[in-house]
C-alpha cells in the first residue's frame, strides 16, 4: 500500500501543500511540515489570556517569596515597605543587577527578575499597569509579538541596568516600559486622529515614569529606559498588526521566549527552595 500524504496548510503562505515537502512550492518556506508541528504548542498559547497568565505568575512569585522568608516581611518602614519580601528570597528567587550577575553569575535572573516585586504597592501597581498596556499590545501587534515584547524589553531593561552599575534590582517595569515603548512606535508610525492620541497618551506615560523616577528614590531609571527604547526598537522590527501580520519567525521567537522563562521561573523556585529547606 503506497504511503499516504497528509496535506496541511503551508504556515508561510496558508497555501494546501504535502507534509513531507522539503520546501513549499509556492513560497519557497524550509520544511514547512516542521512548523505544523508547533501547532500544539500555539494551542496552548492561545488558549489563554496571555496578560492573566503572566499577572497570576507574578503573584504568585510575590507569595513565595514571602514565604521563604516570613521574619523579613515587616522589616522595614514606610508604606513602600508594606508587605516587603526579604532581601533574601529576592536573591534566591532571582533579583538582577550586578552582585546576582556579575559576583554570582547569575545571567538567569535577567528573566526572573521581572517577575519579583518588592513590596505589596510595587505588585499591585505594576499588575495594574500590565492590565491596562498588555490587552493593548496583544490587539495590535498580536499574541506572538506580545510575548516577544514583553520578554525581550525586560531582558534589555535589565542588561542596561548591569552594564550602568545597578547593584540589586527587580520588577516587571522594565516589560512594562518596554510595552509603553511598543505603543509610542505604533501611535507615532500609524499616525491619524487616532495614531496621535495613543502616540500622546504613552508620552504622558513616559513624562509620569520620568517624574516618578525623580522623586522617588530607588526607583531603576536605566531598566526603565532600557525596557522604553528597546521597546521602540523591536516595535519597529517586528511591525504590527495594521502593516503586517504576524509570521513563522515570530511565533517561533515567542515559543522559545516562553519555554525559556518557563524553565528560568522553575529553576529559580528549585534554586530557592533547595537553599531554604
Amino acid at each position: 500500500m503506497p504511503n499516504e500524504r497528509k496535506s496541511i496548510l503551508c504556515p508561510g503562505c496558508r497555501k494546501l501543500i504535502s507534509s513531507d515537502e522539503p520546501v513549499c512550492p509556492y513560497c519557497g518556506l524550509a520544511r514547512p511540515g516542521m512548523y505544523n508541528k508547533a501547532g500544539l504548542i500555539s494551542k496552548m498559547l492561545t488558549s489563554f489570556d496571555p496578560v492573566k497568565i503572566i499577572i497570576y505568575i507574578n503573584i504568585a512569585f510575590y507569595i513565595l517569596a514571602l514565604l521563604l522568608n516570613p521574619g523579613g516581611v515587616f522589616s522595614g518602614s514606610g508604606v513602600f515597605d508594606l508587605l516587603a519580601p526579604s532581601g533574601k528570597s529576592l536573591f534566591l528567587l532571582g533579583a538582577t543587577g550586578t552582585v546576582p550577575v556579575l559576583q554570582f553569575n547569575h545571567y538567569w535572573t535577567l528573566i526572573s527578575a521581572s517577575f519579583l516585586h518588592g513590596s505589596i504597592l510595587h505588585i499591585i501597581f505594576n499588575m495594574m499597569a500590565l492590565a491596562q498596556l498588555g490587552p493593548f499590545i496583544v490587539r495590535e501587534f498580536g499574541l506572538y509579538r506580545f510575548f516577544n515584547i514583553y520578554i525581550l524589553t525586560g531582558i534589555a531593561g535589565y542588561i542596561v541596568s548591569v552594564l550602568f552599575g545597578v547593584p540589586f534590582t527587580i520588577g516587571a517595569s522594565a516589560s512594562l516600559c518596554g510595552l509603553i515603548g511598543a505603543i509610542i512606535y505604533y501611535g507615532k508610525s500609524r499616525g491619524g486622529y487616532y495614531g496621535q492620541a495613543i502616540f500622546k497618551q504613552a508620552m504622558g506615560w513616559v513624562a509620569g515614569l520620568v517624574i516618578f523616577g525623580i522623586l522617588i528614590s530607588g526607583i531603576n531609571n536605566w531598566a526603565h529606559g532600557g525596557g522604553l527604547v528597546s521597546g521602540i526598537i523591536f516595535a519597529f522590527l517586528m511591525g504590527y498588526n495594521e502593516q503586517k501580520q504576524e509570521t513563522v519567525r515570530h511565533r517561533f521567537l515567542a515559543y522559545a521566549c516562553v519555554l525559556i522563562t518557563a524553565a528560568v521561573l522553575i529553576w529559580s523556585v528549585v534554586y530557592s527552595l533547595s537553599h531554604v529547606l
